[in-house]
């Protein structure tokens, strides 16, 4: 049996080529669209040399009931955003993104993480001490002190604002 491929090419400008990190804060969001968390989608990525090693989203531990199902014990108590991480059922982004890389086998050292949004200090901490040099994210978090730690271990911060597709 033979099958028949069409082949399309896309007529598009180079200008409208997203550069690298467009290219990988765009790959966040999609990532971001399999958040199980009734508050807020966050999608991470690491990098390095170019090379996607490991993606993560927020969301359940493994094998639990996802957040949809289980309900938000912090939206529930009126927590507001950025405090009483402890009391979320859920894994950030960068956290999950870092526990497949570990799972793999993969080194994060000197790598570069994209995220949706700026990491939190717990997921600060845990990037610092990864080795990460690079953190490269769209939106706002209420974290003073994960910036002020991200500035004193020498870790460069990029905040890209409304740039490439919306997932």
């Amino acid at each position: 049996m033979t099958r028949s491929v069409t082949s399309v090419t896309e007529n598009r400008p180079l200008a409208q080529r997203p550069d690298w990190d467009n290219y990988f804060m765009d790959i966040t969001r999609v990532v971001a669209t399999r958040s199980t968390c009734l508050r807020r989608q966050v999608g991470a990525v690491i990098v390095k040399d170019r090379r996607i090693l490991a993606t993560g989203y927020n969301g359940a531990p493994r094998g639990l009931k996802h957040c949809l199902e289980a309900g938000c014990l912090r939206e529930r108590e009126g927590v507001p955003s950025g405090e009483r991480h402890e009391l979320c059922r859920g894994l950030h982004a960068e956290q999950n993104a870092l526990i497949q890389a570990a799972v793999y086998g993969i080194s994060v050292f000197d790598a570069v993480v994209y995220a949706t949004h700026q990491p939190c200090i717990l997921c600060a901490k845990l990037l610092i001490n990864a080795g990460i040099k690079k953190v490269v994210f769209e939106g706002g978090y209420p974290d003073a002190l994960a910036l002020e730690m991200f500035d004193e271990a020498g870790i460069e911060l990029i905040q890209l604002k409304g740039s490439g597709i919306n997932c």
